[in-house]
């Protein structure tokens, strides 16, 4: 085993002295006390546009908005990642996962320390139209994650796309660059229509988007670099997703979003560790993809119909052991746990906000100042392992599956 390279430790280090530092100086108060009347106020000042907007609703266009969210929305990238993987483009598929978790992050990060308000509802007309849409309602809305998402990850597939074909031809480039903006002022649009919204949410999603989408187009290729080739890898970025939990900020009132960074943090961590083992037997560059003649359609759709099923089991599986497992652990440990849904037997006694209070605060916190023990809840870890689990069967076991069974 190698030495670990200073700069893991740094960042390590300087992630956790971030979760020491913002909690002595109530950073996330500070900033939300002088960010959240402003937009609020933008909130308020925005309805007027939404209810202009809103006088054209038709149920045409509710189901084309509705869609269009679904398209562009977490379950989306989670049911289409993985035939991205499976499909020969490695890569393009490793370096989107990675990009929407980080996406995610930060999105969800900047909506809890702001925690402003969506668009009062009535007047707005709010349109839920899936049990997804319902549970993104239950969030703050600054920024519009769908507008964010959609300008990074389309901004990337364009890029991918030029850069994989080599396109020099100017008219297609500036083609593919018009369909992305028409893209995303649909689905900023739509996020109005829906009710979802405030313009203050989109603009803010959109300069967000942008931001991180440039820092992805300048660092990109050190990161899968790393990911593929580098030193101390899976210890490493299971150490800073273990962190990363601990350095998420408290929200002014529970939300899911925590809890969907959760389920990403995981997936990052699944598909890290899978591609850094596997890398030279399954996700190399010279791979076979999908249309060509070692992997026809019909080839394809074999993969899919063996794969989908496989790594379901798998997120299962990983729940149950995680669920057997993580009691055990923290027992012998001696930490105090609780669970607000996935343990019966565990289900804390205090109020659900008070759980959520706790399951979202910086329990890492806790333990640098010594104040007095908390109950920490252990579906937070039982999400991580389960969504590892399953990210790390779409990049490791499924292929095995695939070689096996000449795929």
């Amino acid at each position: 085993m190698g030495s670990i390279p200073g700069w893991q430790v740094g960042l390590l280090c300087g992630i956790v002295s971030w979760i020491a530092i913002s909690s002595i100086l109530n950073l996330t108060q500070k900033i939300r006390s002088l960010t959240q009347p402003w937009v609020s106020r933008h909130v308020i000042s925005g309805t007027p546009i939404a209810l202009r907007i809103q006088k054209y609703h038709h149920g045409s266009l509710d189901a084309f908005f509705s869609g269009l969210s679904c398209v562009v929305s977490v379950p989306f990238y989670t049911a289409f990642l993985p035939l991205l993987f499976w499909s020969g483009h490695g890569k393009l598929a490793r370096q989107m996962t990675l990009l929407m978790a980080f996406c995610d992050y930060l999105g969800n990060t900047v909506k809890d320390v702001v925690s402003a308000p969506r668009p009062s509802s009535p007047p707005v007309r709010r349109v839920t139209a899936t049990k997804d849409e319902k549970e993104n309602a239950m969030e703050y809305g600054m920024p519009s994650s769908h507008t964010l998402n959609t300008v990074c990850l389309s901004g990337y597939l364009l890029h991918y796309i030029v850069t994989y074909t080599q396109s020099t031809d100017a008219s297609m480039q500036f083609a593919g660059f018009t369909m992305v903006c028409l893209f995303v002022g649909l689905i900023g649009l739509g996020r109005i229509y829906l009710g979802m919204h405030s313009l203050i949410d989109i603009i803010a999603g959109l300069a967000f988007g942008l931001a991180i989408l440039a820092f992805w187009l300048t660092f990109h290729e050190y990161i899968d670099d790393f990911v593929v080739s580098g030193q101390n890898v899976t210890s490493f970025w299971a150490a800073l997703s273990f962190v990363l939990l601990f350095a998420y900020p408290t929200p002014e009132v529970p939300t899911p979003s925590f809890e969907y960074h959760t389920a990403f943090n995981g997936v990052a961590l699944g598909i890290v560790s899978g591609v850094q083992q596997t890398y030279h037997q399954f996700h190399h560059e010279n791979v076979v993809r999908v249309f060509t003649p070692q992997l026809t359609l019909p080839g394809f759709v074999g993969r899919i119909v063996v794969g989908i099923p496989t790594i379901l089991l798998v997120k299962f599986c990983s729940k149950a052991l995680a669920k057997w497992s993580l009691p055990i652990v923290a027992n012998t440990l001696g930490l105090p746990i609780k669970s607000t849904s996935y343990i019966p037997a565990l289900t804390a006694s205090s109020s659900g906000e008070k759980s959520d209070e706790v399951k979202q605060s910086g329990y890492l916190q806790k333990l640098l100042f010594f104040s007095q023990p908390a109950s920490f809840d252990v579906d937070t870890g039982i999400r991580l392992l389960q969504y590892a689990g399953l990210a790390w069967s779409v990049v490791d076991l499924v292929p095995s599956l695939f070689s096996h069974l000449s795929l």
